[in-house]
């Protein structure tokens, strides 16, 4: 009796050693404003529960060709584009083919809109048909997409001015959508020419989240579902390869990220850099604030938000017209992309920058000196500025 009790005490300090040790070898986990995946503050136990659905679903679902993936795909799982709901890479940047202006996609018998240039044995994959214009698409962020989702028509018709009335140089509009069969307008939705205002994409030319994802199940996997039922190889309707709650359950997850939080905000040198940002008018598509209108979401109801975007398209010159568009947004057109978050963006693109809408960009400033068209002012007032304060702007927008 006496040797077991003297035998358990050894086995208690050993691992009381072990754990100590263990404390001071791994490294401490990372504090969460520098992580961007997480929930949003306010959910419910039964929300909280079906995030991590979703979570599952999003992040850990690799599919095979016993699953359903393909016979054409770009990748074969949605975590794989979206590494901890950060950016993607040029290794995972999509292409889209075939539309050249509002007109429609003059290549979908050709496999358009996007090319799956990935395929299960035995079957070729896609390649831009001779004639198509096309663009590259690097997967986006997902943090904070529900606060996006939820900002209010009328609000973002309020910042939109197609016509320049206001003298700025600045003419931001809409992207006017047709809804796909399967979706519904959100609450006090505005319609014009039985379009509505799409807000995601680098076009903003889905609806909404729900869009976004059962196209990237369709098009990026090719994981048919009830809501986008067509094989992209064959372009015949399949049985679903993915289930509505499924599907469902990753739209809830994208929903309730959390918004990336900023970081060294008491730092001066970050707040002469807000002031910059603001004196050269770049707050003028990326705007600071945002409200949300009625969500069914209780905890994305009504809230104040700072993602720096208007969600509206804006004319960025020659240098970024790609000769492709969607919907009614031209070539040249884009939708402002969201600026927070933007100085974790290293994390999930291998400790380098891959910036505007196909990654050119490997640097801030780079990004910076690409804008024209309406952002031709601002990059003008930018180059004035001196070598410091360029650093304070750069120093500001690695903070969000």
């Amino acid at each position: 009796m006496e040797k077991n009790f003297i035998y358990l005490l050894s086995i208690l300090f050993c691992c009381a050693i072990l754990f100590s040790t263990c404390e001071k070898i791994l490294p401490p986990a990372p504090a969460d404003h520098e992580l961007l995946d997480g929930p949003i503050s306010g959910l419910s136990g039964a929300e909280n529960a079906r995030f991590l659905k979703g979570d599952i679903a999003f992040n850990d679902e690799v599919f095979t060709t016993q699953t359903g993936l393909g016979p054409l795909f770009v990748a074969t799982s949605c975590g794989s584009c979206h590494a901890g709901d950060g950016k993607g890479t040029p290794f995972t940047t999509l292409t889209r083919f075939g539309q050249v202006d509002h007109t429609g996609n003059r290549f979908l018998h050709l496999g358009g809109p996007q090319l799956q240039h990935r395929a299960v044995l035995g079957i070729q994959p896609e390649y831009i048909p001779v004639g198509a214009t096309f663009a590259k698409f690097t997967p986006p962020a997902n943090t904070g997409l529900g606060f996006l989702n939820f900002v209010s028509d009328e609000d973002l018709l309020a910042l939109a001015d197609p016509e320049d009335a206001n003298g700025d140089g600045i003419s931001g509009t809409p992207n006017w959508v047709t809804l796909r069969v399967y979706l519904s307008p959100r609450t006090n939705a505005i319609s014009r020419d039985g379009k509505y205002i799409g807000r995601f994409g680098k076009k903003a030319a889905a609806y909404d989240l729900l869009q976004q994802t059962a196209n990237a199940y369709n098009q990026d996997m090719g994981i048919t579902s009830n809501f986008e039922p067509h094989d992209t190889y064959s372009g015949h309707e399949v049985d679903p390869e993915v289930s509505n709650q499924t599907i469902q359950d990753v739209v809830f997850y994208l929903q309730t990220l959390k918004t990336p939080l900023p970081r060294n905000v008491s730092n001066p040198l970050v707040s002469t850099g807000k002031l910059l940002f603001q004196k050269i008018q770049c707050a003028a598509c990326h705007r600071s604030e945002l409200k949300t209108g009625y969500s069914p979401i209780p905890a994305l109801s009504f809230k104040t938000f700072q993602p720096y975007t208007d969600l509206l398209l804006h004319d960025m010159g020659a240098a970024l017209d790609d000769g492709y568009t969607e919907g009614t947004a031209t070539t040249a057109e884009w939708r402002t992309p969201p600026l927070w978050g933007l100085g974790l963006s290293k994390n999930s693109q291998g400790g380098k920058y891959f910036l505007l809408h196909d990654g050119r960009a490997k640097s801030i400033e780079e990004a910076i000196l690409l804008h024209g068209g309406e952002a031709q002012k601002s990059k003008n007032q930018y180059q004035a500025l001196s070598s410091i304060e360029k650093q304070q702007l750069i120093q500001f927008l690695e903070s969000l």
